[in-house]
This record gives C-alpha cells, structure tokens and sequence, in this order.
C-alpha cells in the first residue's frame, strides 16, 4: 500500500474509530469483545484500503467486515452472550428521552440470542435490507425475515414483562404510603380509646372512695 493510502487508512481510523466502536457494542455486548472485534475488522481492512474505490462506503464496509467476523466467531467458539450493565455512549445530539430509549434498547437487546441481535441491528439499526443482511450473516432471506419476527416478538414480549413489573412495584409503593398514612391514624384512635377507659376507670374509683366515707 502506498504512503499517501496509508495516512488516510490512519486519518479514516481516528475520525469514524467512535462511530464504529458504536456499531461495534451493537453486535456484542461486552466492551472488550467490541474493541476486539473492531481492531481485528480494521486490521483486515487495512490490506484492502486502496481497493475501496468510493471512501464514502468506508463505514458499511468495515460494518460488513465486522458482521462477518463476528459470525465467523460464533462458527468457531459458540460464544454465549450474556447481557450487560454497560451501555454504549449516547450521541451528544440526543436528548435525555432518546438516551433512555436507546440504554432500555440495548439492555432489552441482551436477552437475544446473537444471530436475533445481529439481525435486529442490522435490519432496524444499521437500516440494511433483508437481502443485504442476509449476505452479511451467510442466511436466505426468508431466514431473515423469519429471525427478526421471533426477535421482534420477543423484544415486545420484554418489554412487557418489565412494564408489568414496573406497575406491581408502583402499586406496591402506593399501597406502602397509604398504609403509613392511616398508621398514624389509628394510632391516634387507639390512644383516644385507651384513655378514656383509664378516665372512666378513675372514676369509679373515685365514686367508690366516695361511697366507702360515706358509709364510714
């Protein structure tokens, strides 16, 4: 490769690495596997730079490279995901809801297998179409289609499930405070009765002081 492709590949590297470190956590989930996963895609990039006539195509081009290696490391190792508690860094454009969707995306999408992850990134995140998604991960295209309905319907069923719970917990938490509001209350009663008995009960014995000088 020539000097001048070589100091664009750098040049390339350093402003888009934070676009494509991002697109990068969208296929994996853990940090470092993301890194691993866009260093090993540069570096096959590298030796094809000056191949990529329209730099322009850069960026789907190394996202094609990262697909396909990923997949190549799902073929080799099986790797299993597991969700994460780490989110990926929200653009400096987005506002504070498109923040919460976008971490309560990326944590929903840890319930996935890989294969729906991929899909579902690739079709409604990176917008390719079915064919395109379909080369990249090596399916048909019904495959496809059919992996990002069951994907789909499980994100939906997920997010169900965690408004369902997030109700329970705020009618738990409403029910608390009313409870400790009337706790107050009845406490309040309770006393009131309990001294009125001990007035009444001092009384009679008062009465019957009374009666006994009386008699005397």
């Amino acid at each position: 490769m020539a000097q001048g492709e070589v100091l664009e590949f750098e040049e390339y590297v350093r402003t888009r690495q934070d676009a494509l470190l991002r697109s990068a956590r969208r296929l994996v989930p853990d940090p470092v596997d993301a890194q691993d996963l866009l260093q090993t895609a540069l570096a096959r990039t590298f030796g094809r730079w000056d191949g990529i006539a329209d730099k322009s195509l850069a960026d789907a081009y190394l996202r094609r490279v990262m697909i396909n290696t990923r997949t190549e490391w799902w073929r080799a190792r099986k790797l299993e995901e597991v969700p994460t508690e780490q989110l990926p860094d929200a653009s400096i454009e987005d506002g504070a809801e498109q923040r919460a969707d976008r971490a309560l995306l990326m944590d929903v999408l840890g319930v996935l297998a890989p294969k729906q992850r991929s899909v579902v990134v690739l079709r409604h995140w990176e917008q390719m179409s079915t064919e395109e998604t379909a080369a990249a991960l090596g399916m048909s295209a019904g495959t496809v289609k059919s992996t990002l309905h069951r994907a789909l319907a499980r994100l939906r069923q997920e997010l169900e499930s965690r408004e369902a719970m997030s109700r329970e917990a705020r009618i738990r938490e409403a029910q608390g405070h009313t409870a400790g509001d009337r706790a107050p209350g009845t406490g309040a009663a309770q006393r009131a009765r309990a001294g009125a008995q001990l007035r009444g009960q001092a009384d009679r014995r008062h009465d019957e002081r009374g009666r006994e000088r009386c008699a005397a």
